[in-house]
Order: structure tokens, then C-alpha cells, then sequence
């Protein structure tokens, strides 16, 4: 049951009204189709004074940015129809998805659009004012001091499941809506799964495919773990954790990572996402993480920082205990890699120091300067780890380069055997224009053969051949 608005009765009682001088005007009336409880509903459109919508507190739209402002998202936690709680969430609706504190350019179009054209599309409230759909442009019509807003009406017994699946609904059409954020889509996927809906009936409502549901599913898991493993003491004695909306840029890097890490074996996957978390955790560059594979830590991360991003003493044994588990003999778990317990190690090293960083406020000096050293290592140590990883990337790639173009050049000879063949065939062939292709072939032959052989006391079968083949051309 949705609870009631502070002037819910008040609010009810003008819906109701306005919904009956609908019915009684006749003629053809203003409608909102939805899919309702898995049913077609054609929802009457009503005018009601702006002042009298409530700012949906459950709308996917800000979901993650709630956790912006702490204090603010307590107060909105506990009343979300009081005028803090309603000012806060008209703040996020207008500000950036990734940066709060910054203004949304998309918001300031949408303002502009409805100051040039006025209001296109109702909005979506229940009986009690509640903003189903619409929260943005009621936040864009305040701040253009308009006084009324156009907006369809769900049914009076309305469930906060029915606000859910008609937001969604509406969300996820292709229109000129204003998109969700990545961080706000996974967890709107999330609490699809959680309400018990099958992947499949997730992959209609959202029109996507399976396999981006459990990209985005294993992205969630991933990013939330990775919170869970941030929790820190700070030196005032709360506990503070990163944030889903720490996360939101990174939609590239993620589901990349997810990509690669499918391709390997437990052991490398298990590296791989402790070393590209730990880069994305300092916005490394894309084009930089690319670098990053499951041999970054150990060969290039590892030699560059010092104790502080070592696993803790003991910590291997104590990883591995399962509390009530007592494995028979041949049945011992598989204990993780000294590697993969250093790369763990660093990573959670950072996910603390950048939740210390976030909450520089509540540090004292020392902490403050621990936490910005140890920040600065890293950082340090990620642009020289990742430059050597590109420039052995760049030589290892040089070194196949000669042999990969021969072997398109294999396939373009066996192509033009297919051609020849099939012009003999037809009486086609242009034997002069031949010739002359295969001189220049032989050339490029005797060439490639001169360059090749250079400083090679012993060839091999294939450059052996090649020395023998040109030597009378």
C-alpha cells in the first residue's frame, strides 16, 4: 500500500473532481496508454496545480545519486514528502548523474524545449499527487515557475509494484525520454530479478537481450562487492563506504572487463578484475585499460609499491576458513594464488583510500596525508605500470605483424588461384595483365627474401623455401 501525502485527502479529492469534469465534458478525451498488471489501460488526463505533485521517492531516475548528500538522504529515508526531502531530489532531477553538484546540460534543454513548445507529454501521478512519471519535467516546470502540469491518472488502488513496471514501462520506449543513467539501469534490473521475474520477461520489458541482462546483472554483483569491500573506519569512528554512483562512467571499462574475464580461466579472471577495478577506482583512461591484462599486477603494478598494499599477515589461511565447513580429505578447496591474494590486497588498499578521499572532511591531518600519499603512489605507479604494458604490447605486436600480412597475403594468392581458375574456365583470361601481376609478385618475392634472410645463419623451412624459390628470378 502506497502511503499517503501530507495533503493526500486534499490532493485525492481535486483528482477525483477534475477526473469527473473529464467524464462530463464528453467528446474525445486526452489519454495515457500504459501496460498495467499486463493489461492495455488507457489513463485520463487531468490539469493539476504543480505545487500539488510529490517528487516519487522510489524513481529509478535518481535512485543512485540519492547517496550524494548522506544527511540529506537519511531525512529523505525517513519522510520523503517533507519539503527537505522534496527540495532534495528537485536538486538531483536537475543535476548530472555522475557529478551532483554539477547542473545536467540535458536538464537545461529539457527547459528550454518546454519554455519555447510547452508541455508535450502528461506525466503519470497516483490519486495522491505521487509523480509516477514526469518527475523531471515537474522539476523543470518549477524552475520555469509554470503553475500547472498536465498529467494522466493511475488507478485510485494503485501498488508501488504497478508505480515500478508503468515507470519502467515507459522508460524503456523509444522516444526522446530522458535515458537513465547506467548505475540507475542495473539496479532497476536488479530489483526486476528480485521481485522474481524470469530473465526472459526481463528481456522484453527492458527490449534488450540475455546475454546484456547478465552482463549488467554480473556488473551489479561486481560493483557492489567492491563497495561492500571499501566499508572503512574513519577517524571519527563512522563507517563510510564508495557508492554506486561512484561507479557511473565506467559503463565501457565494466563491461569490458566483463567481456574478457568470461574468456579466461578462474585463476586469471580473478587477477584481471582486481587489477582493472583498481584502474578504473583511479579513472584510468580506456584506451590505457586495454593494457591491463592478468600479468599487469605481477609484472609491471606489483615492483612499484611497497608494504602498504601488501595482504595483511595470515590473511591467506584465514580467507579460506568457512565457518561450520569441515571438508572431507581429497575435498580441500583450492587455495588462491599468492598473486591474486597481492592484486586483492592492493585493490582493497585503494577502495579504502578513495573512500577516505571522499569523506576528506571527517580525516584528521595525519590521515589526510596518509591517504593522499598512498593515492599518489598508485597513481604514480598505474601511468609508468600501464606505459610499460603499451610499449610491450607495441613490440610484441611488431614482432607478428611481418607474419600476420603474409598470411593475408596467403589468403589473397588462394583467392585470385579461385579467380584464375574461373576465368580459364569462361575463357576469360587476361593472360599479358597475369604476367605482368606475377613479375611484380616475384619481385616483391626476391625482396622479401633479401630482408628476411639477414643475420639468419640457420632458416628455417618456410625462409628456406622462399631463398630457394627466387634465387633465379
Amino acid at each position: 500500500m502506497i502511503a499517503s501525502t501530507p495533503r493526500g485527502d486534499e490532493i485525492r479529492a481535486t483528482v477525483e473532481a477534475r477526473l469527473q469534469e473529464v467524464h462530463r465534458s464528453g467528446g474525445t478525451s486526452e489519454t495515457v496508454r500504459v501496460e498495467l498488471r499486463d493489461q492495455p489501460v488507457n489513463l485520463l488526463v487531468i490539469t493539476m496545480p504543480a505545487a500539488d505533485l510529490y517528487y516519487n521517492p522510489e524513481s529509478h531516475r535518481i535512485r543512485a545519486q540519492r547517496d550524494h548528500e548522506p544527511a540529506r538522504d537519511a531525512e529523505l529515508r525517513a519522510d520523503p514528502w517533507s519539503p527537505a526531502s522534496q527540495a532534495y531530489m528537485h536538486d538531483l532531477l536537475k543535476a548530472k548523474s555522475d557529478n551532483p553538484d554539477a547542473p545536467d546540460p540535458a536538464f537545461e534543454k529539457l527547459k528550454k524545449d518546454l519554455a519555447e513548445f510547452g508541455q508535450n507529454d502528461a506525466g503519470i501521478i497516483t490519486h495522491s499527487g505521487i509523480l509516477v512519471d514526469g518527475n523531471t519535467r515537474r522539476a523543470a516546470l518549477q524552475e520555469l515557475t509554470y503553475p500547472n502540469m498536465r498529467v494522466a491518472v493511475l488507478p485510485a488502488d494503485a501498488s508501488w509494484t504497478d508505480i515500478a513496471t508503468v515507470e519502467l514501462d515507459l522508460q524503456l520506449r523509444t522516444n526522446h525520454r530522458r535515458a537513465y543513467s547506467y548505475i540507475n539501469r542495473l539496479i532497476a534490473i536488479r530489483e526486476q530479478v528480485s521481485s522474481g521475474r524470469t530473465v526472459s520477461e526481463i528481456v522484453k520489458a527492458f527490449r534488450t537481450t540475455k546475454e546484456s541482462v547478465h552482463r549488467d546483472l554480473w556488473v551489479y554483483n561486481f560493483i557492489t562487492d567492491a563497495i561492500e569491500r571499501s566499508r572503512t573506519e574513519l577517524s571519527n569512528g563512522t563507517l563510510a563506504t564508495l557508492r554506486l554512483m561512484d561507479f557511473e562512467g565506467h559503463q565501457e571499462s565494466l563491461g569490458e572487463l566483463y567481456r574478457h574475464q568470461k574468456e579466461m580461466n578462474s585463476h586469471e579472471a580473478d587477477i584481471l578484475k582486481e587489477s582493472r577495478l583498481l584502474a578504473i577506482l583511479m579513472n584510468t583512461a580506456k584506451t590505457k585499460l586495454r593494457y591491463i591484462k592478468d600479468d599487469f599486477h605481477e609484472e609491471y603494478l606489483a615492483p612499484r609499491l611497497d608494504g602498504r598494499f601488501a595482504p595483511p599477515k595470515g590473511s591467506s589461511a584465514e580467507s579460506l576458513g568457512i565457518p561450520g565447513l569441515d571438508l572431507e580429505p581429497g575435498l580441500e578447496i583450492a587455495e588462491e594464488s599468492s598473486t591474486a591474494q597481492e592484486a586483492r590486497a592492493a585493490t582493497d588498499a585503494v577502495l579504502k583510500a578513495k573512500v577516505k578521499q571522499a569523506f576528506s572532511n571527517s580525516l584528521s591531518l595525519e590521515e589526510a596525508v596518509e591517504t593522499r600519499d598512498l593515492l599518489g603512489t598508485v597513481k604514480e605507479a598505474l601511468e609508468r605500470g600501464t606505459a610499460g604494458a603499451e610499449a610491450a604490447t607495441r613490440r610484441s605486436q611488431r614482432k607478428v605483424a611481418a607474419a600476420e600480412r603474409l598470411t593475408e597475403a596467403t589468403s589473397l594468392v588462394q583467392e585470385s588461384t579461385d579467380q584464375v581458375a574461373q576465368a580459364r574456365s569462361q575463357d576469360l583470361m587476361h593472360y599479358e595483365a597475369l604476367d605482368a601481376s606475377l613479375i611484380e609478385l616475384a619481385k616483391a618475392l626476391k625482396q622479401l627474401s633479401r630482408v628476411a634472410s639477414r643475420g639468419v645463419e640457420r632458416p628455417g623451412r618456410g625462409l628456406a623455401w622462399l631463398q630457394d624459390a627466387v634465387t633465379d628470378l
